[in-house]
């Protein structure tokens, strides 16, 4: 019998991309407090926050594997919290023009009541378009058309905001996304788990 498998987050983009494993899930939401901590690195508070909230759950769900994730995105020295709102959603995106973000994507498997953990940490590299190729008018346009209010940094790359983007760099393109799915097969395999379908002979 294959231990349970439990996604900890009520992020209904790390839902979609894990159901594309095929991987039979059910989701918890992890009672954590995502405040960065004083003098804290942008990886290492990704770093913390995923095990916090995979250790969180399995703790509750001794018998399951339990996938963590966080991302804290950077532009410029400066933090890109989830904007919440049209107009910090337009000053994130000025911000942004012309420069490098950096999304640092982490991921945590915790079992055995989170006394078994298995981590590592993505980074994806977005360079935005410049301000003549982007103008205050696209940038609200955009906004009110994606509302991307719950986007770190408020480009999302799945939808219109990639016409937001220049490039993108990185080893894991669903890293962007929210849940690293190249780094979490390799992390479920640390578990016995595989979501690829042995042939019959």
């Amino acid at each position: 019998m294959p231990a349970p498998l439990i996604l900890a987050s009520s992020s209904i983009y790390r839902r979609e991309l894990l159901s594309r494993l095929g991987l039979d899930f059910v989701v918890a939401r992890p009672d954590v407090d995502e405040t960065p901590y004083r003098g804290e690195s942008f990886t290492d508070t990704a770093i913390r926050l995923a095990r916090e909230k995979a250790v969180c759950v399995a703790k509750q769900h001794p018998t399951a594997i339990v996938i963590g994730s966080d991302q804290v995105a950077a532009c410029a020295g400066m933090r890109l919290d989830k904007p919440g709102n049209a107009e910090n959603a337009l000053a994130q995106l000025q911000h942004q023009r012309g420069r490098v973000s950096e999304f640092h994507t982490a991921l945590c498997l915790a079992g055995d009541g989170g006394l078994c953990i298995e981590e590592t940490l993505v980074t994806t590299h977005v360079r935005f378009r410049s301000a003549e190729s982007l103008s205050d008018d696209m940038l609200k346009s955009y906004i009110a058309v994606e509302k991307p209010f719950d986007c770190a940094g408020a480009a999302k790359s799945e939808g219109l905001g990639i016409a937001l983007i220049a490039s993108i760099q990185g080893p894991d393109p669903t890293a962007l996304v929210g849940l690293p799915l190249i780094a979490l097969t390799d992390l479920l395999a640390k578990f016995g788990v595989t979501p690829l379908v042995q042939p019959a002979l």
